[in-house]
């Protein structure tokens, strides 16, 4: 199988899909995707409980376990680490990748709306690459992504580098120019998050994005889908788009029970 570090280095910008579960995992690894993401949001809706508040992190080792190996590279969400202990942000992560994750996603942007200071974050992306090298760590800054700080977006992107991060992730960001201004002073694969406002795929990968991640949205465009079918047939209006097949379904629920 081909390496996640080598994803980033084609001819076009690795697509990464983000599941929630087993179904939705093998649904998009049966439609070629070599590589999918978990969206922290979905793991944390689906347990009932808050996203970026680092109280997911048996829900994360769990849904790792299930989709690791499984035939498609694995890219975990595991918000902040859980902890601003680097020593358990290493231990995690090592757990993570004994379960089948071939890459890990660490932001510094914390539930309350700030962020971790840099040196910090930088400390505990180094302590993941000492204890797990072959782990693909892309360092997260949700400068944008909060809309604070973002006048240290530069300098935090270095400091994460400069710590041993694979690639540097920048959620929120998607002024053309902003883009490229990046791609030009980061030497890692730069990460997007695709907005159904913003630039295309096709687009960031002539910007020079190495990746585009699709976060919670599969997630929220599932749910959005489910309400309005549901209020749909309440209404008397037919059931439109696609709808995989009972048995299509159960074929993915078989696959995984079978390994």
């Amino acid at each position: 199988m081909t390496s996640l570090h080598a994803l980033h280095h084609t001819g076009s910008p690795l697509l990464l899909p983000n599941a929630w579960d087993h179904a939705s995992a093998a649904a998009l690894a049966a439609q070629g995707f070599p590589a999918i993401g978990t969206s922290s949001l979905a793991v944390a809706a689906g347990a009932g409980l808050p996203d970026g508040m680092a109280v997911t992190q048996d829900e994360t080792l769990r849904l790792t376990r299930q989709l690791g190996n499984r035939g498609f590279l694995l890219s975990v969400d595991a918000e902040n680490g859980f902890s601003d202990d680097p020593a358990q942000v290493a231990a995690f992560a090592a757990r993570l990748a004994a379960a089948g994750a071939a890459g890990i996603n660490l932001e510094d942007g914390r539930g309350d709306g700030t962020l971790t200071p840099a040196a910090v974050h930088a400390a505990k992306i180094a302590a993941v690459k000492d204890a797990v090298p072959d782990l693909f760590v892309n360092a997260r800054t949700d400068t944008h992504w909060l809309r604070t700080q973002q006048d240290e977006t530069e300098a935090r992107l270095d400091a994460y580098i400069r710590a041993g991060a694979d690639g540097v992730f920048v959620p929120g960001l998607s002024d053309p120019a902003r883009i490229t201004a990046l791609v030009r002073f980061v030497d890692v694969p730069l990460n997007i998050l695709y907005s159904p406002s913003g630039p295309g795929v096709a687009e960031l990968g002539a910007l020079g994005v190495r990746r585009v991640s699709l976060g919670s949205l599969l997630y929220r465009v599932a749910l959005g889908a489910a309400l309005d079918t549901a209020i749909g047939i309440r209404s008397g209006r037919p059931v439109t788009g696609s709808v995989p097949a009972y048995g299509d379904v159960q074929g993915l629920s078989g696959e995984g029970h079978r390994r």
